[in-house]
């Protein structure tokens, strides 16, 4: 058997999938407008946000629109057209699958135990879509070391598939809403751990902090922005 060496520096990126968590107003969702040329797959009734945006979207209420869904983008022509997946939010599809795995299970350990297992399963599939950059929305989770500090990072149903979500992604960004200098609200994403929120760019070509843009973030891991 022939070994074919390739390198990675030869590895270009076509697409971008990236996981962005905040509080509830931080303007996730307000976010999905700036993607190039998105559908939304929405499970929250959020998006009043971006109404004047006119974007399409389809309605998560079950497991098995998810799956349609699914089908959809990676076999109909008609999804094409799209260039960007947004799944908002991640947390309240994982709701979605709790509820479906509690209406048949006899346990409720083992509803969350095939949580874990059907969600790993749904993150994974539409993270790697073919041809399409992929967003996924994630609410806050808070919690305290055993220093007392305050933790943040994203939020799932059952502490072990919150723990394993940033793990999924190549990007792990949270959105902050701070004040400058002169006393101004200013939404940025943050791409660095700073040893209380959770943050992670494997890219390498983001700083430390980002505007709230993410065709922005897609150009510049592409290598079109500076």
């Amino acid at each position: 058997m022939a070994i074919q060496l390739k390198s990675s520096g030869d590895v270009a990126v076509q697409q971008v999938r990236l996981l962005v968590y905040g509080q509830a107003g931080a303007g996730k969702t307000s976010l999905i407008p700036t993607l190039p040329a998105p559908v939304i797959l929405s499970a929250e009734a959020g998006l009043l946000s971006i109404s004047g945006s006119n974007l399409p979207f389809v309605e998560i209420n079950s497991v098995e629109t998810l799956r349609e869904a699914y089908q959809w983008l990676t076999e109909s022509s008609e999804a094409n057209q799209f260039q960007s997946v947004a799944l908002d939010s991640i947390s309240e599809i994982a709701e979605v699958v709790l509820a479906n795995e509690k209406a048949t299970a006899k346990d409720p350990r083992q509803a969350y135990g095939a949580l874990q297992d059907v969600m790993g399963g749904i993150i994974r599939a539409f993270r790697d879509l073919p041809g399409k950059s992929v967003y996924f929305t994630a609410k806050l989770e808070k919690s305290q070391d055993e220093m007392g500090r305050i933790l943040y990072s994203p939020s799932m149903p059952g502490a072990k598939l919150g723990q394993q979500l940033p793990y999924f992604f190549d990007l792990v960004l949270p959105l902050r809403i701070e004040k400058d200098a002169e006393g101004n609200t200013v939404r940025s994403l943050q791409c660095q751990s700073d040893g209380l929120w959770t943050a992670k760019d494997r890219s390498g070509r983001l700083d430390p902090w980002e505007p709230a843009d993410l065709g922005h973030i897609i150009r510049k891991i592409q290598g079109g922005a500076s």
